[in-house]
């Protein structure tokens, strides 16, 4: 069951949101999800964010709350602790879905954000000079506006209809093209990213393993390994240095 990391040059690992369930914060699919609980189709489109920003803010401020309360549990403490114990020839890359920044609380350098950060805003206008900032705020009693330009602040995460930022997309594949072991963590592996993922890195001729809670029907084969279990429990007994 354990991975001798010492065996391999190019890890890459990606995050979904198994790998914070165990932080507390809700996954985004089953029972208590994210998309279960929340009107997230409706209001977490960047068509809504245009139409009625402030009910995209009302669906996705409040969720700051909960990710500062949150705290790194043992699988982000043992994908911190890995990258910082690697030797200077192996390369690591972290790869998450996953909007919390616990990978960075953890103490992760080498993290691609696919989708953003909850915790920050920026403005609305792509071609506005104020960069993304830390932002705490719900703002729950409207839509703030941009101390630059005066249009509206929009969540610092990539919504629906919205493309994956392009230099973290490029560094992702980049990195797929030559890792020998790619890991995916807290996803069923079915579908995009984790499918296509795990393909490119087969492809290159990777060790493909998939974490997860549970079996999923169908399995994705192109994992040639799986451990079912929550990620908090199996990462630092499958992890080895």
């Amino acid at each position: 069951m354990r991975i001798q990391l010492s065996n391999y040059r190019n890890i890459v690992i990606l995050t979904v949101a198994g790998v914070s369930a165990g932080s507390g914060l809700p996954t985004y699919r089953g029972t208590g999800g994210v998309w279960m609980e929340h009107n997230v189709a409706e209001y977490g489109t960047i068509e809504a964010l245009h139409e009625h920003p402030e009910k995209t803010w009302g669906l996705f401020g409040p969720m700051r709350a909960a990710v500062r309360q949150a705290q790194p549990n043992a699988a982000h403490l043992a994908l911190a602790r890995i990258e910082g114990v690697l030797h200077p020839d192996q390369k690591f890359l972290l790869i998450t879905q996953n909007v919390d920044g616990l990978h960075q609380r953890a103490g992760s350098k080498a993290v691609i954000e696919l989708h953003g950060d909850i915790s920050a805003s920026r403005c609305i206008d792509e071609f506005c000079k104020l960069p993304p900032f830390v932002d705490v705020a719900d703002h729950a009693a409207g839509t703030p506006g941009c101390p630059a330009c005066g249009k509206a602040l929009r969540p610092g995460i990539v919504l629906f209809g919205e493309p994956i930022p392009a230099l973290a997309s490029w560094i992702a594949k980049r990195a797929l093209r030559d890792c020998d072991l790619f890991m995916a963590v807290g996803t069923s592996g079915l579908v995009s990213p984790a499918a296509d993922m795990v393909r490119s890195a087969a492809y290159a001729g990777a060790r493909t393993v998939l974490v997860n809670l549970e079996p999923t029907d169908p399995d994705n084969p192109a994992f040639q390994e799986k451990y079912y279990g929550p990620a908090e429990v199996l990462l630092p007994q499958i992890l080895q240095v």
